[in-house]
């Protein structure tokens, strides 16, 4: 291939290692620019392919638990037609399913034991199209689910704090209570115990118990829903969707989605992962930023050949464009050698952990104390992408004061000595 002279001369010198003991070391400490860059572009794709996986982990075990969008009245008033506001979400080309569904906030007891609680009342006929975990349990707890009979599916933690089995009774008491010539009274129901459930969740295992909606409009004294549940074919599009419905129902209707439900989870999530991406990049900046010095180094060596191609014709846009070569063939070898790792390591992540793991006798992730018992990855173009190109900018920018100093060597003054 008949390159020009100016991509021959820079890549000769990207080479150059084997013509004396400057020459060499000024390839070591190129090579060391090029391993600097390689590794803080392959520890970046890692850090960001695990964190991805957690959170995916972590929004997959919420979202197996809780729907993708929630319609509710703003005062917690009921909608006894609901399924025409049903219907009228349904008109949305994201919205796969609706179910009504009834929440309030319990206390929940059994003898001196007692707890906090958030009771949904669901339909067990409509549920297992709204959450991976009802869908699970459609041909067995769900089905013990029956109106009138006050059954109830609490999560393993609870079931664990309360120390109740299948079969036990617990006792609800509303956040209301009854009107009485003797002042409010508290109301209290007990429910049996009918199934007990795992979502991978701690905050929903332990506080979260699920009845009929029927038995929940009758213990909390409501003439129907308080609420319409949404899933919907993409759940990245949640927070668009719930936006574009709040235009539709207008200021009547409340529209949350789940990022907004769990908004702490998810804004913390983003600013940990902005961060990590800022802290990271400025270490490939400062690995791409040692080609300045290894590029200075070779202008300061190489200015007898300088000299003698300006007096062969060379302009200094040409000189320029030679070490420019030179400083991104390195920072595009590191960057592709970078992401070649990175993309290796994350996609082999759930064999390399656990060989390191049995090599050191530890563990990193244990049962014990994480609901995540291994280490999630998940590599995203979104994220690879930017990072390569990131990487391939401060390379080129970091070329460009060592090839202007080069093109601005006067010949007479480099020879002066030769």
């Amino acid at each position: 291939m008949d390159l020009p002279y100016e991509w021959q001369i820079g890549w000769r010198y990207t080479r150059a290692g084997r013509g004396g003991r400057r020459n060499r070391f000024i390839s070591f400490i190129s090579g060391v620019s090029m391993l600097g860059i390689a590794l803080g572009v392959a520890a970046l794709i890692i850090v960001l392919s695990v964190m991805n996986g957690f959170q995916k982990e972590v929004r997959d075990r919420m979202l197996s638990v809780v729907s993708h969008i929630e319609l509710m009245g703003w005062q917690g008033e009921s909608f006894p037609d609901w399924q025409q506001l049903a219907e009228q979400a349904k008109r949305h080309p994201q919205v796969k399913a609706a179910a009504p569904f009834v929440a309030n906030q319990v206390l929940v007891a059994r003898g001196e034991d007692m707890r906090g609680a958030i009771v949904r009342g669901i339909d067990p006929a409509l549920e297992p199209a709204m959450t991976p975990l009802a869908a699970e349990l459609k041909d067995t707890a769900l089905k013990r689910l029956v109106p009138g009979e006050f059954g109830v599916l609490i999560g393993v933690e609870m079931a664990r704090a309360l120390q109740v089995r299948e079969g036990d009774r617990i006792t609800l008491a509303a956040p209301t209570g009854d009107v009485t010539p003797a002042g409010v009274s508290p109301r209290f129901k007990q429910f049996k115990v009918v199934g007990i459930f795992s979502a991978g969740h701690y905050e929903y295992d332990s506080a979260l118990a699920l009845i009929h909606i029927q038995d929940a409009q009758r213990f909390f004294r409501v003439e129907g829903p308080t609420g319409v549940q949404l899933r919907l074919a993409d759940v990245h599009q949640a927070r668009e969707v719930g936006d574009q419905l709040s235009l539709t129902f207008g200021p009547s209707i409340r529209v949350r989605d789940w990022t907004r439900t769990n908004a702490t989870w998810y804004d913390a999530v983003q600013l940990e992962k902005r961060m990590m991406r800022i802290i990271l990049t400025l270490i490939v900046a400062v690995a791409a930023f040692n080609l300045v010095s290894t590029l200075v180094m070779t202008v300061t060596d190489k200015q007898s050949d300088i000299a003698i191609l300006r007096t062969l014709g060379a302009s200094p846009r040409s000189i320029m464009g030679i070490f420019m070569v030179q400083g991104a063939a390195a920072g595009v070898m590191g960057t592709f050698g970078g992401t070649a790792l990175g993309l290796l390591v994350a996609f082999n992540i759930d064999t390399i952990v656990p060989a390191i793991e049995r090599l050191l006798n530890t563990s990193f992730l244990p049962s014990s104390v994480y609901v995540i018992s291994r280490m999630p990855s998940d590599p995203q173009w979104s994220d690879i992408v930017p990072i390569a190109l990131t990487s391939l900018v401060l390379a080129f920018l970091a070329t460009l004061y060592p090839s202007w100093r080069a093109s601005r060597v006067q010949p007479a003054e480099a020879l002066r000595y030769e």
